[in-house]
């Protein structure tokens, strides 16, 4: 004999549409805090519903979450065997350099390369802007190195591009290419 399946109270159904709506709106407050472009679609859509591209930004993002993650948990794992091997070319590569120049620079990549991929899993280069150039440009200045981080980028994107796949290069690229840019480009003007 089947048992009648009892019907869900209201205070049941209440709690279920509380519980909902409370899992999106952190979901909204989630996605504002990690990408800006998402965060100001969010902005314009409480005076109206979302527009079709608008939509298709979100889904875009969202979709490729898992991929991003992936990618940055594969770089936060293989980080100690990418940069041995970047410190062991360098250190080959110049032999007369420093110990304390070449600690720094390879601190500084070592640092780029945390904040690209905290850039890629947000999917926002703002952050390597914001966080990493705007306060290790100045400090790098100060230091003739251009030519050791010339070589140490060029050995790090090689390192990556065994280590992780196209497509997680991919990810990577922009902001990688946008700090490395802006760290050999500072040190050009001095």
């Amino acid at each position: 004999m089947l048992m009648p399946v009892p019907m869900p109270s209201r205070l049941m159904i209440f709690l279920a549409y509380l519980i909902s709506l409370l899992l999106s709106i952190f979901l909204l407050c989630v996605l504002k805090i990690m990408h800006p472009q998402i965060a100001s679609v969010f902005d314009e859509a409480e005076n109206r519903y979302l527009k079709p591209d608008e939509i298709k930004l979100i889904g875009q993002y969202v979709a490729s979450m898992p991929e991003r993650l992936d990618t940055y948990r594969n770089l936060r794992d293989r980080e100690p065997e990418i940069m041995q091997a970047v410190v062991d070319q360098l250190e080959a590569e110049f032999p007369q350099e420093s110990e304390e120049n070449l600690e720094r620079c390879l601190k500084n990549a070592l640092l780029m390369l945390r904040y690209c991929g905290l850039s890629l899993l947000v999917n926002d280069e703002t952050i390597v802007q914001h966080r990493f150039l705007d306060w290790v440009k100045p400090l790098s200045q100060a230091y003739e190195t251009k030519a050791v981080d010339s070589k140490l980028y060029r050995l790090l994107n090689q390192q990556l591009s065994k280590a992780l796949s196209p497509k997680q290069m991919g990810y990577l690229s922009p902001s990688l290419s946008l700090a490395q840019d802006g760290l050999l480009s500072q040190t050009a003007k001095r």
